[in-house]
């Protein structure tokens, strides 16, 4: 095989099953050591180990195929060339037509897309897996009610079934209840990090994932009646919802003691 063919080969093999195969391999190692959490929902956790195994296999069945094979259009041309009925003969070069050579933009852009791709992979060899943080919190706060929990978490808190409760349903229900006496004097025991409030002494916030940390959304809840913890310091505290005289809600705290990032440190 001429140098060239060998080394375009290997560069496909190389973006192809080559990144995909080492991103297969992360992805199960995130999943046994229970790390998977940092990135997507632990409910779908089952999907990518799953589909981290078909791509695996995959990639094993490319060891049987031959370097260059994927540039094998599956045409026989054979040795010999067929007849040719009399008349029709031109002169004619049945050879196969060869591929046309990228041009320099593809090029450049089959360069730059592979070396990031690359980047990309090794970066998540190399860098241990974090959680985001409390300044990317805030930067996602609009303001707006939150959009990961509604009618159903006000309905449940009315019933006083809020044991279960976490710093995201308490969040929809600050933001969206039209009655806010009925959950004047509920327990509440929450952990989350520390964050500036306009209402209260700081907020209690939480990132709350639907699917992956792209869509992750703060929630966040105002606590007084407390000295403000720093910045993004993680918190455990307890005290009972308030409702203020503007029909706002905020957590009275009782307690409040400094803990270490928890080791799933968002909601779902």
């Amino acid at each position: 095989m001429p140098d060239l063919l060998r080394r375009q080969s290997l560069r496909t093999r190389w973006l192809g099953v080559g990144l995909a195969a080492i991103l297969s391999v992360v992805t199960l190692s995130l999943v046994i050591t229970g790390r998977i959490s940092l990135y997507i929902n632990p409910d779908s956790a089952w999907f990518a180990a799953g589909m981290s195994v078909v791509i695996l296999i995959g990639t094993i069945g490319t060891f049987a195929l031959p370097l260059g094979a994927e540039a094998d259009h599956g045409h026989d041309h054979g040795d010999a060339a067929a007849p040719v009925p009399h008349g029709l003969d031109h002169d004619h070069d049945h050879a196969p037509t060869p591929a046309a050579p990228l041009t320099t933009v593809g090029a450049v852009g089959t360069a730059v897309g592979g070396v990031a791709a690359s980047g990309v992979v090794v970066l998540s060899l190399v860098l241990a897996p974090a959680t985001l943080s409390a300044e990317l919190a805030m930067s996602r706060d609009t303001g707006a009610a939150p959009l990961f929990a509604g009618s159903d978490a006000v309905t449940l808190a009315t019933t006083g079934d809020t044991a279960s409760f976490g710093v995201g349903e308490w969040a929809a229900v600050f933001a969206t209840s039209t009655n806010p006496d009925a959950f004047a004097g509920d327990e509440v025991e929450l952990v989350g990090f520390a964050t500036p409030s306009e209402s209260g002494d700081f907020s209690l916030t939480r990132l709350v994932i639907t699917h992956c940390v792209i869509d992750a959304q703060p929630a966040s809840i105002p606590v007084v009646e407390v000295d403000t913890p720093e910045t993004g310091q993680w918190v455990s505290i307890t005290g009972t919802v308030r409702s203020t005289s503007d029909g706002r809600l905020e957590i009275a705290a009782a307690s409040i003691e400094e803990i270490p990032e928890p080791a799933d440190p968002y909601e779902y």
